[in-house]
């Protein structure tokens, strides 16, 4: 078998076609062991690429950092939709900044502001603004910051609640990876008043989810607040609703069933705890009618 697939092609004028990788299989192979010989910091370098951008609010033009769409690689995903992923984190590259204004949003948003929120964010936001450098490479840190920078913005423009429910959320998921679960929870909180609000009064789909999927995460981030009650009447919707995905359903039960476990676990627990001090009560030695003279 030839080694050259284009042979054959001589008379054709394509006499000098050397041997190649057609898929790019071996280039993608050196480039793998090129990868392990790197860094964290060096490997994230080479995942992201610099996108101009063009501020709504300043006209500024400005570079963002962005991942490149075949570099994140899935390792878990929570049960509130949090993404782990390998080596290089697209959530901490997900807020963009203009470095001029201050203006800041979460990608999906930022060209998305009107008139009436531009003069709000002139208003407030610039004149206060301090530019800062930000490394190559984002850490968790960074992306809190800027998650927090753009939340600040959401607020002064009054944006939807789902918008600023959604910031909220993935500032808690950022805790989470620092595991810090007092802030963790502190944003969960925010993010559940924000989806609670937004399921009432504004039109599906919220941010990106449509009314079920909104429906499971209001029941979900009132499961990791302890609000068992409230969750139970989330996921017992969901299950009991007709047109519902069954994956979404399965997933609702799956939740349904670590409440209820873990409510008898807790009621186990305080059952032994009380047979304890009821035993500890029963072996106390009891004082004869004499005792007490000669005490």
């Amino acid at each position: 078998m030839p080694k050259n697939i284009f042979s054959g092609l001589e008379d054709l004028g394509f006499d000098d076609i050397d041997e190649i990788d057609l898929y790019h299989s071996k280039k993608e192979e050196i480039e793998k062991e090129e990868l392990l010989q790197l860094t964290d910091e060096e490997k994230q370098k080479k995942l992201l690429y610099d996108c101009e951008i063009t501020c709504p609010v300043c006209d500024n033009d400005f570079k963002a950092r962005a991942v490149k769409t075949s570099a994140a690689r899935i390792l878990k995903r929570d049960s509130d939709s949090f993404i782990i992923f390998d080596v290089i984190n697209p959530y901490f590259y997900d807020v963009w900044v203009c470095d001029k204004c201050g203006y800041a949003a979460m990608k999906r948003d930022f060209n998305k502001i009107r008139d009436s929120e531009i003069d709000l964010v002139k208003e407030k936001i610039r004149p206060k603004w301090q530019p800062r450098s930000y490394p190559e490479v984002y850490d968790v840190n960074v992306a809190i910051e800027r998650f927090k920078l753009s939340l600040l913005n959401y607020y002064v423009i009054d944006a939807k609640a789902s918008k600023k429910a959604m910031n909220c959320l993935k500032l808690a998921w950022m805790y989470r990876i620092l595991k810090d679960s007092e802030n963790e929870a502190v944003f969960l909180r925010q993010a559940l008043e924000g989806f609670n609000y937004a399921y009432f009064n504004e039109a599906f789909p919220l941010y990106n989810m449509d009314k079920f999927t909104s429906m499971y995460i209001i029941g979900e981030l009132n499961r990791r607040l302890g609000n068992n009650d409230e969750s139970l009447k989330w996921f017992s919707q969901i299950i009991t609703t007709h047109g519902v995905p069954s994956k979404l359903k399965d997933r609702s039960r799956e939740q349904r069933d670590l409440i209820k476990e873990a409510e008898q676990l807790e009621k186990g627990v305080d059952e032994l705890n009380n047979d304890e001090i009821i035993s500890k009560e029963n072996q106390k030695p009891k004082k004869g009618f004499f005792s007490r003279f000669f005490s």
